[in-house]
């Protein structure tokens, strides 16, 4: 059981996460201060560096815990599907709802993820690389099993399709959030199932 100090740093850190990842997306990370965190979150200036040493190491842990809970549920909806005695493309295909799921749950942090990941020279540059390693290396493995039980061909690019499919599932829903709003998540996940399935091409 966790002490109640412990619990009351954890709700901390959420809010200092949720601070920091709206007034991010809304200015970019240069023209976002400290105190503007602090104050969004709620909590005094000093609470942030009890927290975080500094800005870049808050927005460090922030990249490293929301591509936690996105890999957390992509992991989940595997396993759930797997438990289903579901085929290793319905665990694919599951994987893809709980991607947009997250990403409608937190839509500033995907946008800041997305944002950052192209940008080069940045500090976190590496700790960046290392959490977009872990969300692709579940879609990954789960791809390496199709592979090895016959459910898809030896001929594809275990890597590649795994980043394609991220990249696949994170930009088209920010491009729901942004110009199709009106579309629900079934429609969305449904055009995406057609494109993981190869059926668009009318085979």
């Amino acid at each position: 059981m966790e002490s109640s100090g412990t619990t009351r740093r954890q709700a901390t850190r959420q809010k200092l996460y949720e601070a920091a990842v709206t007034l991010i997306a809304e200015k970019g990370f240069s023209a976002t201060t400290v105190d503007e965190i602090a104050e969004r979150a709620g909590v005094a200036k000093g609470t942030v560096y009890y927290n975080f040493k500094s800005k870049t190491e808050l927005f460090e842990e922030l990249l490293r815990h929301g591509v936690g809970l996105l890999t957390a549920s992509l992991r989940a909806a595997a396993e759930e599907s797997a438990e289903r005695g579901g085929t290793r493309v319905e665990a694919l295909d599951a994987m893809i709802r709980a991607g947009l799921a997250f990403i409608d749950r937190y839509p500033a942090f995907t946008q800041l993820y997305v944002a950052e990941l192209w940008r080069t020279n940045r500090a976190w540059q590496s700790t960046l690389l290392v959490v977009r390693q872990e969300a692709v290396a579940v879609v990954e493995d789960v791809l390496r099993e199709a592979v090895d039980s016959g459910e898809l061909s030896e001929e594809i690019d275990i890597p590649l399709t795994a980043a394609a499919l991220v990249g696949m599932v994170l930009v088209a829903a920010l491009d729901w959030q942004a110009f199709q709003p009106e579309r629900s998540i079934d429609e969305v996940h449904s055009a995406l199932s057609l494109l993981l399935h190869g059926r668009v091409s009318g085979h």
